[in-house]
């Protein structure tokens, strides 16, 4: 990619974010008059984080799950899951070695069982209506089962109406198979998502794009529903959103785009057909789209993983991305989110285990929207 090129992009970028700004802002206030139902947008002010602290099988994560911990106590209540004794205090000693008191003011621990660590999939997708946050517990299976029979998730399938006792909301359980991970809102009308995921068969045997649409916009109150297909290579999560698009604003969508070094920029690569595809589907659909760099691979543990920095965790002040570990895209990742994020701290945190394992700091935390009080 030539200087030039990286320029330009950067400008194309920053104009795209100065127009729409104000437009963004004005289709924000129509959202409680078009539906009394919403979900709140990410970047809306939050009431905590939640996470499920890994287990013994999991171990591997803790130092990034530390890190990723002390960022958000700065900011925000940390709500953490611990399922043993044990587990608590392998995290507390893990806080501790990242300079952070585990028993600081925003940090609350509860005992609930679980079976993973990654609870934007198994956790709550929550919905405002009537001036009430309510709970969705949509179904979960350990991702159609992709990553084998041995991976449980039953215990993780009632984390989400463990939190809402917890929380003292209502929760209502839908029989449909879903993940977090799979839906991106802008606040006011559009839920975008991977038909390749709420469609597979393995989760929702003979569920149409028909059936889907109905209940989207059913449960969450939005007027639109974007689907996008696809898989990336070697994604057996069958290509969640939150690892391809991301919302920015109300109007403006990020998209990855394989540039340069990366494995996926090969012209016939399948991922680079996903990007591509994605973004065309998109910007059809009548959002302004940013494309964001997937321009270098790094090893680890024998393989090359491709520096996608699309799965980032946007709280109360501050954006958390997964690192790679490649100080120049790592750098250039950092300037770009906060580009797209004015006033908010940006932090590249490390997280190559996770990512190993098909996720990052969006796949492991949850964050819980607080009551919009204009709604």
């Amino acid at each position: 990619m030539t200087r030039y090129r990286k320029l330009w992009i950067s400008f194309r970028a920053a104009l795209t974010l100065v127009i729409c700004f104000s437009v963004t802002l004005s289709m924000i206030k129509l959202t409680s008059a078009d539906s009394p139902r919403r979900v709140l947008a990410e970047w809306e002010p939050q009431a905590g984080v939640w996470l499920q602290w890994p287990s013994p099988w999991e171990r591997s994560y803790e130092s990034a799950f530390a890190r990723i911990s002390s960022v958000i106590v700065r900011y925000q209540p940390l709500h953490i899951l611990y399922s043993s004794k044990a587990i608590k205090a392998d995290a507390e000693e893990a806080i501790k070695r990242v300079g952070t008191d585990p028993d600081h003011k925003n940090i609350r621990w509860h005992a609930i069982p679980y079976d993973s660590a990654w609870m934007r999939d198994n956790g709550p997708v929550y919905v405002q209506e009537g001036g009430k946050l309510e709970i969705l517990n949509w179904g979960f299976d350990a991702w159609g089962g992709a990553f084998g029979a041995a991976v449980p998730f039953r215990q993780d399938n009632e984390v989400p109406l463990a939190v809402a006792d917890l929380a003292g909301l209502e929760a209502e359980s839908i029989e449909v198979v879903h993940e977090r991970g799979n839906l991106e809102f802008n606040g006011v009308d559009t839920v975008l998502l991977n038909w390749s995921v709420l469609g597979d068969p393995r989760r929702n045997e003979d569920y149409t794009k028909a059936q889907a649409e109905q209940d989207l916009k059913r449960y969450f109150g939005v007027s639109r529903v974007v689907f996008i297909e696809g898989v990336p290579m070697g994604d057996l999560t069958n290509g969640h959103i939150d690892g391809i698009a991301r919302f920015i604003n109300a109007t403006t969508v990020v998209v990855g785009e394989c540039i340069d070094r990366s494995k996926c920029s090969q012209p016939e690569h399948p991922t680079r057909k996903v990007f591509d595809d994605a973004a065309s589907v998109i910007a059809a659909a009548g959002f302004n789209v940013i494309r964001d760099p997937i321009e270098a691979s790094v090893k680890y543990r024998g393989q090359a993983y491709d520096t996608n920095y699309l799965n980032w965790l946007i709280g109360n002040g501050y954006v958390i991305t997964t690192g790679f570990g490649n100080k120049k895209t790592d750098s250039a990742a950092k300037a770009r989110l906060e580009r797209y994020f004015p006033g908010r701290e940006v932090y590249v945190i490390e997280m190559l285990e996770s990512w190993a394992a098909g996720g990052g700091v969006h796949c492991h935390t949850n964050d819980m929207p607080a009551i919009a009080e204009n709604d």
